[in-house]
């Protein structure tokens, strides 16, 4: 839409945190990345914003000032400010699914572990790295973690009598200087929908920097998984609520819940297995050793689901698999699930709602896709877009949702 900016107003340089496509002239399209002038914020939802000399209305949540600060950027201090601090640890800690595969992982590959040398990125408490000096015999372990928690660590090497194979350095992946290469680089560094947090860069950038040629990497590869999914109670608390709440109509505020409450994912949701519309659909697979980090800024995949049951399409639940493989050549690999039908992890599943559920049919077709797209100021957060078609024709339409991913 051409207009006028708004008088009295001086305009304020944002930037596109995600996509958005206009619905109707009153809007304003733009994408990821683009610097847009907004006029007017005299809403809390829509501001009046200037692109390329069109106008129109954009959602305030898909805009943010831009950051020169890099440091700022990465949110450094209160990112390695929470792991200073044992309440993460102790959530990691007690997951036994987590914990007890990266020491199945050591244990079964002790024997050629022996000799070897490890660096255990992101170490936290340095579970891993004792794991690795108490079941194997490898040549040193290098726990590298970069928040105030590394001088616990030391400690606690210390106190189980690892402080002749265990070194612990504090510092970032980024500045990092150890006393040669590594034949192993073990890290726990996913999160929810796999990527958020981005701690990822740091493990492949110590990767290119550190892991010697032929070496491998734990996970050695990471799978995004995802299913069409039904969530009555999720949707009666959210939305259904607020039609007749003590006999009284408050329907009108559906809307605005539907923005507040389906605009972002859940995280920590326990999707129950007959929840599941369809079989899951592995979406987008990682290898970690030819991964690179700009291919981080923005992954797709694409699913095409049969329904298996008639039911309620409320959304789509994602989730994500690590595999460790074998040091040996016909080794046995192992793998950390974090889906449904596995034992329960601290990272659950993640919930994405559709703004309003579809009732489909066994035998239904839902097909399109994922894309998940770095925050181009905030680069530990990410945005993910489905787009998605029930039953394709020529009338049926293709619906897309973007869910802003924040800490």
């Amino acid at each position: 839409m051409k207009n006028e900016s708004s008088e009295g107003h001086e305009a304020e340089e944002y930037v596109g945190l995600a996509d958005f496509v206009a619905e109707g002239d009153e809007q304003l399209s733009f994408s990821v990345g683009d610097e847009l002038l907004v006029h007017d914020r005299s809403s809390d939802v829509w501001w009046w914003a200037e692109l390329h000399g069109l106008f129109g209305y954009v959602p305030s949540s898909y805009l943010h000032k831009r950051v020169e600060d890099v440091e700022e950027s990465w949110q450094d201090d209160e990112y390695f400010g929470n792991y200073g601090t044992l309440r993460l640890h102790l959530e990691m800690l007690s997951d036994k699914p987590r914990t007890e595969t990266y020491r199945q992982v050591i244990l079964s590959n002790s024997a050629t572990l022996k000799g070897k040398v490890v660096m255990d990125l992101g170490c936290g408490t340095g579970v891993i790295s004792l794991f690795c000096a108490l079941l194997a015999q490898p040549a040193a372990v290098y726990a590298v973690e970069a928040s105030s928690m590394a001088e616990h660590t030391e400690k606690l090497v210390r106190q189980n009598g690892c402080e002749e194979v265990v070194t612990v350095f504090q510092d970032r992946a980024e500045n990092l200087t150890l006393p040669g290469k590594v034949d192993v680089l073990v890290s726990e560094w996913m999160g929810n929908c796999l990527l958020f947090e981005y701690m990822l860069e740091s493990v492949l950038l110590a990767r290119d920097r550190w892991l010697r040629e032929g070496g491998m990497m734990w996970p050695s590869s990471a799978c995004l998984t995802v299913v069409p999914c039904q969530a009555f109670s999720d949707y009666r608390q959210k939305m259904e609520f607020w039609e007749k709440p003590y006999g009284l109509d408050f329907s009108y505020l559906q809307l605005l819940a539907q923005k507040e409450f389906l605009s972002k994912p859940k995280f920590s949701h326990h999707l129950l297995p007959e929840d599941c519309l369809s079989s899951p659909a592995d979406v987008i697979t990682l290898d970690m050793i030819t991964i690179q980090v700009s291919d981080l800024e923005r992954l797709k995949g694409e699913f095409n689901f049969t329904v298996e049951k008639s039911g309620m399409f409320h959304g789509f639940t994602v989730w994500f698999s690590a595999h460790f493989q074998s040091l040996e050549e016909d080794g046995p690999s192992l793998e950390l699930n974090t889906g449904p039908c596995s034992e329960i992890t601290h990272w659950k599943q993640t919930l994405f709602m559709l703004d309003s559920p579809v009732t489909v049919e066994e035998g239904d077709i839902i097909v399109g896709s994922i894309r998940l797209q770095r925050n181009p100021i905030w680069r530990r957060h990410l945005s993910v877009t489905f787009s998605w078609n029930i039953n394709s024709t020529e009338v049926s339409k293709v619906q897309t949702k973007c869910f802003p991913m924040w800490r």
